[in-house]
């Protein structure tokens, strides 16, 4: 059985985990933003982003699966939907609606998907939040509104808020379907290899088709105030922001849950004003530093309220290690 100590260990893992995550997913802004100004498409950057990722990650995948393809197999299902939702339709999604809205009101609306995520576990799998979890949550929400300036997006296109909450709909499946669902899940480098294949094949027939619009520019782009090589923010793109932010993320979902992980990952906001400051110095606002602070007030409320939840009883059985920091029927699959 697993002590307490070791308890708080995996989580402490899963909380940097998670951290890591939303600190690599906050650096996509940046590189899109650059190759968008030189012309690139949305559909082109997310192409590029995806494809990329899986061609560096498909010979570390191998090895890894090697003598274990059966683990891919039984999880094919999985894996198409994640690489469909979480992978291409996220991306696509989020990146058509920062070309028609602000930023941070795509981000907002597109972190809805937080929500999502706490419905989708009470409806589906019966685990109704409990009152800090929700309370914890609606600190987020709003701590988020300050960092992103909600009250200065009057008249905004309704197409982009259509894309940014389409694109909550793929953030919810990112940390629904990361979760451990099989008693002998895909390593999350696998995971992210399989979906990233899935997500550029998907997005690589729409575009053969005409649905998917590609415009790209080799020319340069304007990255952390110097001329660089279109080259770079692709790198970017799919080295930071995709393959070490879906497996970190990954990694973290596994050891936290899905609703924590999901309450974590908003602090991805938090490093995307974050490297703005640094890097374009965009210096935050009184306003977005107390958002900020509510931010992490939630987090911490939603994990307290998750750690009573799972408090074992004098007795109770302990997890097993590996095992999400849910419900035991959702480690389960019910």
């Amino acid at each position: 059985m697993e002590t307490q100590a070791g308890q708080r260990g995996h989580g402490g893992a899963g909380l940097g985990l998670g951290l890591l995550s939303a600190a690599a997913f906050g650096t996509s802004g940046t590189f899109a933003a650059a190759l968008i100004g030189i012309g690139w498409s949305p559909g082109a950057a997310v192409l590029a982003r995806i494809a990329l990722a899986a061609l560096i990650l498909t010979v570390p995948a191998v090895l890894r699966l090697r003598g274990q393809w059966a683990l891919l197999r039984r999880s094919a299902g999985r894996v198409a939907a994640y690489g469909l939702l979480a992978v291409a339709g996220a991306q696509w999604c989020y990146f058509n609606a920062v070309a028609r809205i602000p930023v941070g009101v795509a981000v907002l609306l597109e972190f809805l998907g937080v929500v999502l995520v706490v419905g989708w576990l009470w409806l589906r799998h019966g685990q109704r939040p409990r009152r800090l979890t929700i309370a914890g949550g609606t600190v987020a929400i709003a701590g988020l509104a300050m960092v992103v300036n909600l009250a200065g997006s009057a008249g905004l296109d309704p197409a982009g808020v259509i894309w940014a909450l389409l694109g909550a709909v793929g953030l919810a499946a990112f940390f629904v379907l990361s979760a451990v669902g099989e008693e002998e899940p895909l390593p999350p480098l696998v995971m992210t290899w399989a979906g990233m294949c899935v997500g550029a094949a998907a997005l690589a027939v729409m575009a053969g088709t005409g649905l998917l619009p590609l415009a790209a520019s080799l020319g340069d782009v304007h990255v952390l105030g110097h001329q660089v090589s279109w080259i770079v923010p692709v790198l970017g793109l799919s080295l930071v922001a995709t393959v070490i932010a879906y497996i970190t993320g990954i990694g973290a979902i596994r050891r936290l849950g899905a609703r924590l992980a999901s309450f974590v990952g908003l602090a991805e906001v938090l490093f995307a004003v974050g490297f703005a400051w640094l890097l374009l110095g965009q210096l935050p606002t009184p306003v977005q530093f107390l958002g900020g602070g509510f931010i992490l007030a939630g987090v911490a409320m939603v994990r307290f309220g998750e750690l009573r939840v799972h408090q074992p009883a004098s007795g109770a059985a302990q997890p097993r290690p590996g095992q999400p920091g849910l419900a035991h029927s959702q480690a389960a699959g019910r």
